[in-house]
């Protein structure tokens, strides 16, 4: 059993790895705890009362575990839904859509993750916290070109000079607010660092020119003065987050920065005010302490640097979700009466109808009522063809309208559009954990006290073993061992590669859940995948309806009415069938829809059945020979055949195609050159199966599966050791999806089957999955490559800091080049990761 419940309490990294720790000491419980959002993913042996968590959570800290009332279908593997009328639970039950609206968290890496309730700095770093970012929390102000002073929070008519407002532009996004104050600082720090670099260095100079302007002393002065905004404004943060991370015992990067620059700061003070207290080893050949002004500010200003780079790559990985923004459209023409109105996108019902006119954005999810035109969806699938849309196709939020206007009705709005769930899924993508890093935050953990101990142990070495003054060179290379070995690159290693590629997915119409899911499609090597709709294009058609009787009017009257109470895409096909050859639909009694299997009711006092073999075996009825050898051949064309009985007798059949993608072919094609096994399971019968499989050249594919089916062949699988991902688009597929390691959802399909996978597929195409183990390859390659370079850097840097080359080389490595270097660490793992943007899919 898996379920997620919600945690209070956490305020860092170092609480979730306590309730973690507390929940995993429970015995039958594997849990996994995020910070954003706040949830326990608990996998159970067997039921565990929340009040034994609660108690174990209160005994380790202040932390509230309660349910979470909002499990979707990922939580609940094992639901078996068989209808399609809770389509709104399933989107209203996405957790980040729900846990993030008004939520803040701090986009600084290295700080793990962190969200928060209300706007302002993080407790921990002192940045701004930034808003996540949400399309139904998007506020729309309008305001007048002629009259800027007038804002209101809809469209209509400035009240000064009539002219009709249109919309302003938004304000800077809390991003930029932290960019733009990490460039002021930046310039601050800079600008005091210079001086007190060239002061400092002046000494080497002969006959040093800037003692005949002031005395030593003096200058001391002077560099004092100058590092005090870079200590205590520009790199202030710094401070405050090793204090914390020291306090918490969650040691970072920033435990090591500001016990190095700290050290080197006091001591510069103690060294001017109380000289008179350090022994001669300190002092120069002027009877002067030796100060490190210098050292203290170039370091703050270096890490800083990378700081804003990170802060700039961020912004820069954010690029998909902005761009996706960037569709969202402000306003729509409601049609009302026979007139057209201009409303506010926050405005939109279900149910309205809607012009969209030539050039203009959809406002929301849809479809079209009354015209045609082209659209161009090349934003949401990467597809850059558009494609013709008539009366009765679906139209998405945030597509762009060719040269002809339709009208559309309303059918998703707000958070329930694609569009938006786009962006909601993008955005926790991007900010959860791979796997794989939870390896680097291992390693850190124990790194940074090794660190700081190897420090201690460099100091003392010299002191006791290095030239005169000793203790100066302890000191100065203690510091170096502190500042490189910061473990800023391995930080960023994972979280940058995992971002750039969410981003890169989004743009190429794959949306990835969680960087988990990222993960381990490289690593998949079984796909399953259903037939219809998956592999064939979904939009069946009835290619003819047969009757014993020759009575096939009244007995597709019968089918189609019983049909219209049914979502399935083969039920829908023949209803649509009947409507074009003009049979007017009765009323049904007794409806019942069975998973895996068809339907059946009354219609006109007759129990009429409609469905695959299993179905007749259920109602008990015979096939005669006649007929069943009629159904046979169609079967053997790859057609689709339901069995129609009347009565408990079979009465004939109706006979439905659905083409097969072209793509399907290609992609499953170039899967299996890749290593991948693809096993199709279909609820269809054997001789249309076969017909399939052997246009696809599958060399294994299972017939007559009924939901159960799909789910005990996956978990077969998984036993065998194998990684298997599960492509499907029906509510059927939703728990088997949930249930692979990899579920892959068809976008075109339902949204319990969306919800309940990790990866969806915009465009519905199989070449998507394609796209996606190529774009899983690539992430882990790079972070690979990210963390190979982190963890070389730091086993090559630390023993030339401590100082190992100088006994032989004369080499030792001044604070300052030490934390040049570590930027330069940090700057290499971001540029390697931003490759990942120019990748083709």
């Amino acid at each position: 059993m898996e379920h997620t419940y919600i945690i209070t309490g956490m305020s860092c990294d170092g609480c979730r790895s306590k309730v973690e720790k507390t929940l995993n000491a429970i015995e039958g419980i594997e849990a996994n705890v995020s910070l954003q959002p706040p949830i326990a993913t608990l996998k159970m042996k067997k039921h565990i009362p929340i009040a034994q968590l609660q108690d174990a959570l209160s005994a380790a800290g202040k932390y509230t575990i309660t349910i979470n009332n909002s499990e979707s279908p990922t939580d609940k593997p094992e639901t078996k839904s068989c209808c399609g009328s809770k389509k709104q639970d399933a989107i209203e039950n996405v957790v980040f859509a729900d846990d993030a609206r008004g939520k803040y968290y701090c986009p600084m890496h290295c700080e793990g993750e962190k969200v928060y309730d209300k706007p302002g700095s993080c407790p921990v770093c002192g940045m701004n916290l930034e808003k996540i970012p949400e399309l139904i929390t998007i506020k729309i102000k309008y305001t007048c070109p002629m009259h800027p002073e007038v804002i209101k929070d809809g469209p209509g008519s400035c009240p000064i000079c009539g002219m009709d407002l249109v919309t302003m532009e938004p304000t800077d996004s809390e991003e930029n607010k932290m960019y733009n104050d990490l460039v002021r600082k930046m310039k601050i720090a800079v600008l005091c660092t210079v001086p007190v670099f060239i002061i400092a260095m002046s000494d080497m100079i002969p006959d040093n020119p800037l003692m005949k302007i002031l005395s030593t002393e003096n200058w001391n002065w002077v560099q004092l003065l100058l590092s005090l905004p870079v200590v205590f404004y520009a790199g202030w943060m710094f401070f405050v987050r090793a204090w914390k991370s020291i306090i918490t015992w969650n040691l970072n990067m920033f435990t090591l920065i500001g016990i190095g620059t700290g050290v080197a700061f006091l001591f510069s003070l103690f060294g001017m005010f109380f000289p008179a207290i350090f022994p001669a080893e300190f002092k120069t050949h002027n009877g002067m302490v030796s100060l490190y002004f210098e050292a203290t500010t170039v370091i703050l200003t270096l890490v800083l640097l990378g700081q804003l780079l990170e802060a700039r790559a961020h912004s820069q990985t954010s690029g998909a979700i902005k761009e996706l923004l960037k569709l969202a459209p402000t306003e729509a023409v409601l049609v009302l009466d026979g007139k057209d109105k201009v409303i506010s996108i926050h405005d939109i019902k279900k149910g309205d109808l809607l012009r969209v006119k030539p050039g203009n954005k959809i406002p929301v999810d849809g479809k079209i009522t009354d015209g045609e035109s082209t659209i161009d969806e090349s934003m949401i699938t990467g597809e850059p063809i558009p494609l013709d849309k008539k009366t009765g196709d679906n139209v998405s939020s945030g597509t762009i309208n060719g040269n002809k206007s339709f009208v559309m009705i309303a059918e998703k709005v707000g958070s329930e559009t694609l569009l938006s769930q786009i962006i909601q899924m993008v955005n926790s993508a991007s900010r959860s954990k791979a796997p794989i890093q939870k390896l680097a935050d291992r390693i850190a953990k124990y790194f940074v006290p090794i660190v700081v101990f190897v420090s201690v142990v460099t100091f003392f070495v010299w002191a006791k073993f290095g030239p005169e003054p000793a203790l100066v060179y302890g000191l100065i290379n203690a510091i170096a061992v502190l500042i490189i070995a910061c473990p800023c690159a391995l930080g960023l290693a994972t979280p940058m590669s995992v971002m750039v590629g969410v981003g890169k997915g989004a743009q190429s119409g794959v949306l990835i859940k969680n960087a988990e899911a990222l993960e381990n499609m490289s690593k998949v090597n079984v796909l399953i995948t259903d037939k219809t709709g998956t592999i064939t294009e979904g939009k069946p058609s009835v290619e003819k309806v047969f009757s014993l009787n020759n009575d096939e009017d009244s007995l597709l009257q019968s089918i189609a009415s019983l049909n219209q109470y049914s979502e399935h895409p083969l039920a829908q096909a023949v209803v649509n069938f009947a409507k074009a050859k003009g049979v007017s639909l009765i009323a049904v009694k007794d409806f019942e829809a069975i998973s895996g299997k068809g339907v059946i009711g009354t219609v006109e006092n007759k129990k009429v059945a409609l469905g695959n073999k299993k179905l007749m075996e259920q109602v008990k009825v015979s096939v005669s020979e006649e007929l069943e050898n009629k159904i046979v051949t169609e079967q053997k064309l790859g057609k689709t055949v339901s069995y129609i009985s009347v009565d408990g007798l079979a009465v004939g059949f109706v006979s439905i195609s659905d083409a097969i993608k072209t793509t399907s072919v290609e992609a499953i094609k170039e899967l299996m050159r890749q290593g991948v096994e693809v096993i199709m399971l279909t609820g269809d019968n054997e001789n249309t199966a076969k017909a399939v499989a052997s246009t696809l050249h599958l060399s294994s594919y299972k017939s007559g599966c009924l939901p159960e089916d799909k789910l005990k062949e996956i978990k077969r699988l998984q036993s065998e050791g194998k990684i298997v991902a599960m492509a499907g688009d029906g509510i059927n597929d939703a728990p088997a999806l949930a249930q692979a390691d990899i579920g892959i959802a068809m976008g075109t399909g339902t949204d319990v089957a969306i919800e309940s996978a990790k990866i969806t597929l915009v465009k519905g195409d199989l070449q998507g999955i394609v796209k996606a183990k190529m774009l899983s390859q690539a992430v882990m390659k790079n972070i690979k490559q990210n963390l190979f370079f982190a963890f070389f850097y730091n086993a090559l840097g630390v023993p030339i800091a401590a100082g190992v080359l100088y006994p032989v080389f004369g080499i030792l490595l001044s604070p300052m080049l030490a934390a040049l270097a570590m930027s330069f660490s940090s700057v290499s793992v971001i540029g390697n990761a931003l490759r990942l943007r120019n990748s083709k899919l």
